[in-house]
């Protein structure tokens, strides 16, 4: 069936229709001639059964000169009964009296009848003229108790507009209502369905999907959409390789999904607000939840951990400015000084001055030189020193530091690493009471980089002690209710080498980080 979608709604539902008054009718006609046979059966048996009964039949069958009155008897039970037709035969089933002038002298149409074998019997016969009737056949018994006679009392059996018109509450007018409230129904049904398919036909609606799918599969952007209940209803090749779903993960709930309880908080909206991170497997993921009335929810998500690589790659570059700026400003007060005692004219205070700094400054690089063999950690250490003095903390190196010279994936993670704990220790001494100090011990044991940076903060919260590796939590955004990502970072690339990273209290924060030498560096 062609055509739009609102006339093939129509056909189809007239059809349907049709097709079910059709099995009405045919039901009613069935049950409506049911009730016929059993009722006019019984009636016509008993008209049967009176007219054999009675005297004047019997002793005109037996005598066959005086059988003049039995058209008499059997007009008179016809005209009584209402019955089509009532028949006499002789004791052979030929016809001796009969409404059609043309049957009598022939034999009776019989069909299964037991009559002529002295049992009284009801069923349906063709007549001659190729009309089924309902027929009761009677034996007449005379009084040698022989045969001498049947009685046939019959009545023709309706045809199947006449079954209609007989059934009770005149059907026809029923059947026509009927129709009239189907089609009536079927037109504002489609006119429905066309107006929340926004007048769209079927071969459009396909090709939106077909567009939908392209769409979908074809963005780099991940999009995830999820029901009131949270499950997916749909996920894109970018998300499910973002978020590392299984390929039948439609229809799961997302509490019931292997992610991490940051990833539920946020894909389930327990977590609100734009651009929310997660960190999912070496990758950093940045999802943006739209709620949709009524239907539930869409997420987007970015990949952003090559951007989060060059933000540290910035980060350090500028910590490397700031440790310049650091520097400078040291240089400057001190510039500042040697000139004010030139002025003065105290020249001894002046050269032992010169040979305090430059014994102090000499002596801290040399101590960093003789226990780290590697440039790029050595200079992070000597850089965050200078910071660390502008800032008022001490920072040092444990006695039992030693690290060699480092490859140069290995040597790019171990300064992140430390740069990381180190600006996290600084802002968890920063405003605290007492002697501000950092210490950092590094050392490698076998095939393992172990980095321990101490503090003599407040410490980490016990509460939030795995808090600051899994959502992204710093030192200082424990405090300040900001998030961060130092620490998460940190966590991220000591586990892709196959590490860890651990925080305890221990008169502050002590957070050790263990990276192998030579682990498989995958994302």
């Amino acid at each position: 069936m062609r055509g739009p979608l609102s006339r093939q709604l129509l056909g189809w539902q007239l059809a349907i229709i049709l097709v079910l008054l059709a099995s009405v009718a045919v039901f009613s006609v069935s049950q409506s001639n049911a009730a016929f046979r059993a009722t006019e059966g019984r009636r016509m048996l008993s008209v049967a059964e009176d007219l054999a009964a009675t005297g004047g039949v019997r002793l005109s069958l037996q005598d066959p000169v005086n059988r003049d009155a039995l058209p008499i008897f059997a007009e008179s039970a016809r005209s009584l009964s209402g019955a089509d037709q009532v028949i006499i035969t002789d004791g052979r089933g030929v016809v001796l009296t009969s409404p059609d002038p043309g049957q009598r002298g022939q034999p009776l149409p019989m069909g299964a009848s037991t009559a002529l074998r002295g049992q009284a019997w009801v069923g349906d016969v063709r007549g001659a003229d190729g009309v089924d009737s309902l027929v009761a056949h009677v034996p007449v018994i005379g009084d040698d108790a022989r045969i001498i006679g049947v009685v046939a009392a019959g009545r023709e059996t309706p045809d199947f507009f006449a079954g209609i018109r007989r059934a009770p509450g005149d059907p026809l007018v029923l059947l026509a209502f009927a129709t009239f409230l189907a089609v009536a129904g079927s037109i504002l049904l489609a006119r429905r369905v066309k107006h929340q398919t926004l007048g769209l036909e079927p071969q459009e609606i396909t090709r939106l999907v077909e567009h939908r799918e392209a769409m979908l599969h074809g963005i780099r952007e991940g999009v995830l959409g999820v029901d009131q209940q949270d499950r997916i209803t749909l996920v894109n090749d970018q998300a499910r390789e973002l978020l590392s779903l299984p390929a039948d993960c439609v229809g799961s709930r997302i509490d019931a999904l292997d992610l991490n309880d940051r990833a539920r908080d946020v894909l389930t909206g327990r977590t609100s607000g734009v651009d929310q991170i997660v960190l999912r497997r070496g990758r950093v993921v940045v999802l943006n939840r739209m709620p949709i009335s009524t239907v539930g929810a869409v997420i987007t998500m970015r990949d952003r951990t090559e951007l989060v690589d060059l933000r540290e790659e910035l980060a350090a570059h500028r910590t490397t400015t700031d440790t310049l700026r650091a520097q400078a400003h040291e240089f400057s007060n001190r510039l500042h000084t040697i000139s004010g005692l030139l002025e003065l004219g105290e020249h001894e205070e002046l050269a032992r001055f010169v040979d305090r700094i430059s014994h102090r400054r000499g002596q801290w690089q040399a101590e960093v030189f003789s226990r780290i063999a590697d440039p790029a950690t050595a200079a992070l250490l000597i850089a965050k020193a200078s910071l660390a003095a502008e800032r008022g903390v001490g920072l040092r190196l444990s006695e039992g530091s030693a690290l060699g010279e480092l490859d140069e994936q290995l040597s790019a993670d171990v300064t992140t690493v430390l740069g990381n704990l180190v600006d996290n220790a600084l802002d968890a001494v920063d405003g605290a009471s007492g002697d501000d100090r950092i210490e950092v011990d590094l050392r490698h044991a076998g095939d393992v980089v172990t980095l321990v940076v101490r503090d003599s903060g407040p410490g980490v919260a016990p509460e939030i002690v795995e808090e600051v590796f899994r959502h992204g939590f710093s030192t200082k955004a424990a405090r300040d209710g900001d998030r961060g990502l130092g620490l998460a970072l940190t966590r991220r690339i000591c586990r892709r080498r196959g590490g860890s990273v651990q925080v305890r209290n221990e008169h502050g924060a002590v957070f050790t980080a263990r990276l192998p030498l030579d682990a498989e560096v995958t994302r």
